[in-house]
């Protein structure tokens, strides 16, 4: 599941089992990405108050499916699999349109986002995703008001940034670890957007 010494569930106990109450899925599944982080629990504490207050906060005002695009692209960059398949299956069942998502994906693919079947202002922060992940030295404020002209106001600017920037910081944390999604449950997430402290996956 990962290349190093990871707790399982079972044996978990103390604050890493408390934790894993917490992020757990049917019958107890752990996402490998969280149990990567076993071995240092304060470290999985901190990633999953970061990915639920980013991406799964009942203040965001981007729809939720659009963030998870955002974060299959930015994972497709980095070519990060495990994200791409775990987020895809979420914006599948947050989309609840098969033939959009794919064909959403196929352009991500083809590495030709503006293909997707998307608005312009969607197809104007997927431009900055890329940036943002290939060569972030390089952004200048006019690509954040690129974003401005697109229709996105300063709040959804943030959002798009930080969902971006929590991608490349969970790709890394798989790609170097080494997690893969064998045992995963793919797509759920802790939907409890109302709740900051619900981590529960579903």
């Amino acid at each position: 599941m990962s290349w190093i010494k990871t707790v399982p569930f079972d044996e978990a106990t103390g604050k890493l089992r408390k934790l894993y109450e917490r992020v757990t899925g049917p019958d107890n599944n752990v996402d490998n990405i969280m149990m990567a982080h076993s071995l240092r629990p304060h470290s999985m504490e901190g990633h999953m108050a970061l990915y639920k207050n980013v991406l799964h906060h009942s203040a965001n005002k981007i729809p939720k499916w659009f963030l998870e695009v955002l974060g299959v692209w930015v994972s497709s960059l980095n070519r990060c699999s495990y994200c791409v398949e775990h987020h895809f299956n979420g914006l599948q069942r947050l989309l609840a349109d098969e033939s959009r998502g794919n064909a959403i994906r196929a352009a991500i693919e083809m590495g030709t986002p503006e293909t997707a079947p998307l608005d312009l202002a969607q197809i104007a922060a997927m431009r900055y995703a890329r940036k943002l992940t290939e060569a972030p030295a390089d952004l200048v404020q006019a690509d954040v008001q690129d974003l401005r002209d697109a229709g996105w106001d300063d709040g959804e600017i943030l959002e798009i940034n930080q969902v971006c920037s929590y991608f490349s910081y969970a790709n890394r944390t798989v790609l170097g670890l080494g997690c893969s999604t064998d045992g995963d449950v793919l797509g759920l997430s802790p939907n409890n957007s109302d709740d900051p402290a619900d981590w529960g996956h579903s």
